[in-house]
């Protein structure tokens, strides 16, 4: 996923916002998965999904309001998009890898 440099235009962050909702819809889908499944592993799954995302908000709230996101629309948008993008990025990869266990009878 690319992020937009330090000067973002408008197209540059569409697409970056478009890749993110691309990779998102990956991880969701892989979350549906283990969901489904039920189990310990799916509770642990869902909790963690829920304080992953308080966690990112109040962050990104945080950042916002002391100016660390920047001082253009532009630049907060951009900026708003790489932060959620890190954490869309690591849930990809860690529910990604590892051994697929199928639970159907082939």
């Amino acid at each position: 996923m690319t992020i937009t440099s330090k000067n973002p235009n408008w197209f540059d962050i569409g697409m970056d916002a478009w890749a993110l909702a691309a990779e998102s819809n990956m991880v969701i889908a892989m979350r549906i998965g283990s969901l489904a499944q039920g189990g310990p592993v799916a509770a642990q799954e869902a909790g963690r999904m829920v304080s992953e995302k308080v966690a990112a908000n109040i962050t990104l709230g945080c950042d916002l309001m002391t100016g660390k996101l920047g001082s253009s629309p532009e630049a907060i948008v951009s900026a708003s998009i790489a932060h959620y993008s890190k954490s869309v990025v690591a849930n990809r990869k860690r529910l990604g890898s590892g051994p697929r266990k199928s639970t159907f009878a082939v």
